[in-house]
């Protein structure tokens, strides 16, 4: 089954290379490091979910990334319905984030992905995003997987480490 991938950052730059209202907030933000403001996110993001496409699966990349996030995806998630079925953590050392990200901006010419930018992300990650994880580990739901590699290495994981996850899942269900 083929699943829509609802990228914030993806959703960004969309609005920031045409201009938008949101765009232009957002290019503030993430110029400095800083993560978009959550009502402008949350907003974003249930409008994603609540369109007609979502309703058969979803991927969300990039959401959310703080406690009070997971909160509003509750929420969002409870009025449509449906609830998370797994979260995945990529696991990488911080310089090969930084090292990857540098590559990133020197191939698809990104003027946000500057070292310092990059090492402030990472900062911010620890501080607002990483609690989140113990919030779906608690709730049973979290898969880790080594995203060191190359990128065929990383699917290959990420797909055993589903099939593991749900074939564990079907059977404490049983």
């Amino acid at each position: 089954m083929n699943v829509p991938n609802l990228s914030t950052g993806a959703i960004f730059r969309e609005n920031i290379s045409a201009g938008t209202d949101l765009g232009k907030k957002a290019q503030e933000f993430i110029a400095a490091g800083n993560l978009v403001p959550d009502e402008v996110t949350d907003a974003m993001v249930r409008a994603q979910l609540s369109a007609g496409h979502t309703r058969e699966g979803f991927l969300l990349d990039g959401y959310p990334r703080n406690t009070h996030q997971v909160q509003e995806l509750d929420a969002i998630l409870s009025d449509l319905g449906v609830a998370v079925d797994v979260v995945l953590e990529l696991t990488i050392p911080d310089e090969d984030i930084v090292h990857r990200l540098l590559k990133r901006a020197e191939i698809e010419g990104r003027m946000d992905d500057t070292e310092d930018v990059i090492r402030h992300r990472i900062e911010v990650y620890h501080e607002q995003t990483q609690p989140i994880i113990d919030v779906y580990a608690q709730r049973g739901l979290l898969v880790k997987v080594d995203g060191s590699g190359s990128i065929e290495e990383i699917h290959e994981r990420i797909i055993n480490a589903l099939q593991d996850f749900a074939h564990s899942s079907s059977a404490s269900s049983c």
